[in-house]
């Protein structure tokens, strides 16, 4: 199963390097984190209820958004965010319904309020429904029509085999550029910043650039339409912000760098929102077109397109050994040094704790310890999955 690397070169030592950010307030990113608030909430009902899960998928969420009047000086919402959540699950154990769709509303209800100024579940949020509970593919009526609570599987239950072919990856520690672009947006939509800037955005995106040791970064940022009065108080701010961005890259060690902000304003159209994302007049998100799960778009890292959100967490690799292979990467690091790459290749069928094949990058790790730590990681997937149930991981 494990076959370990030696190769100590890293993205680091590449010439030219490229990343990106979708920011929490991205479509994109708003529909991972609502397909997964989805899994979450929903497989919280099923052990509520009857003491296991449901087989479910719910990672083809879309959105499609709004419609605002925007403007200096006023910004509203004049059509609702449309969600459609596409995929398979039970509606309901035995005779027992399981509410559907007041658990998708009240998840992507939720997450919209998080990442926007003044969103309005009630006035701005449609979802439809485009789930199924048909039989799978040589699965039994069982796996989506369960006829009782004996059906469903329980947290770290025994025996549980993967749900599909998957390769996953993992690498640690980040780059420098990866540290700047996470940071950057991580900061302007935290919570002190939003505290100190009630009047910014949350649709960020960051790109970074890396010439051996020359950066440049271009972060967009709207501000809230209703806050902003002119075109020069839209200067000004944005001034202000811009400063403090400059001075937090630079506490990072950075110091040959440029940087643009709001490029579409070079053409005199200010970065205005409603509530604080594009989702405002019409654009549209879909789960898998953003982030990683290290929260990073990385083209010149390993980096598999798997979209894990809203996957089942019992027995989807894509899902699991996503994480998995992030978290290990990072223990590899932080253990032996160096820097570290895992793969983890499964197929289909194969048991959760015996994938077919785990490749380990360190140039110091001893094997002996490095076998241990990843049998003993591999082993804790069930642990991995009552977390992403009770307390969530983040995804994106």
């Amino acid at each position: 199963m494990l076959s370990i690397e030696r190769d100590s070169r890293t993205v680091e030592d590449l010439p030219y390097e490229l990343v990106e950010r979708k920011g929490v307030g991205h479509p994109d990113t708003m529909c991972d984190a609502m397909a997964e608030r989805m899994s979450r909430y929903y497989s919280q009902h099923c052990l509520k209820e009857f003491g296991g899960v449901a087989h479910h998928w719910f990672d083809k969420v879309t959105l499609y958004g709004g419609g605002a009047d925007v403007d200096f000086g006023r910004g509203e919402i004049t059509a609702p965010y449309r969600v459609k959540v596409f995929g398979k699950g039970a509606y309901r154990v035995g005779s027992t319904e399981i509410p559907v769709h007041d658990i998708m509303f009240r998840a992507a209800a939720d997450v919209l309020s998080e990442v926007t100024t003044g969103f309005d579940p009630e006035r701005h949020l449609v979802v439809e429904l485009g789930i199924v509970d048909h039989q799978g593919s040589g699965r039994g009526v069982s796996r989506y029509q369960p006829a009782s609570a004996a059906d469903l599987v329980p947290l770290r239950a025994p025996g549980l085999v993967s749900n599909d072919t998957n390769l996953l990856h993992g690498y640690a520690p980040l780059s420098r550029l990866e540290t700047v672009v996470l940071g950057l947006e991580n900061l302007i939509n935290g919570a002190d910043f939003k505290k100190r800037h009630a009047d910014t955005g949350w649709d960020v995106k960051v790109f970074g650039s890396r010439r051996r040791d020359t950066f440049s970064l271009v972060v967009n940022m709207p501000f809230l339409a209703a806050h902003i009065e002119t075109m020069d108080q839209y200067w000004a701010r944005k001034s202000v912000i811009q400063q403090e961005l400059e001075a937090y890259v630079a506490s990072l060690g950075i110091q040959d760098v440029q940087m643009l902000m709001n490029a579409t304003d070079r053409n005199g159209r200010p970065y205005l929102t409603a509530i604080g994302s594009v989702a405002d007049t019409g654009d549209v998100g879909v789960v898998g077109r953003g982030n990683r799960v290290n929260g990073l778009i990385t083209p010149m890292r390993p980096m598999s397109i798997e979209a894990p959100a809203g996957k089942n967490p019992l027995d989807h690799t894509g899902k699991i050994y996503n994480v998995m292979a992030m978290r290990l990467a990072r223990e590899v690091h932080e253990r032996f040094g160096g820097p570290s790459q895992v793969h983890i290749f499964t197929s289909k069928e194969a048991p959760l704790e015996a994938p077919d094949e785990v490749v380990v990058t360190s140039p110091d790790a001893d094997e002996t310890a490095l076998k241990e730590l990843v049998e003993k990681t591999v082993a804790s997937s069930g642990d991995l999955t009552a977390e992403l149930i009770e307390t969530g991981i983040t995804l994106w």
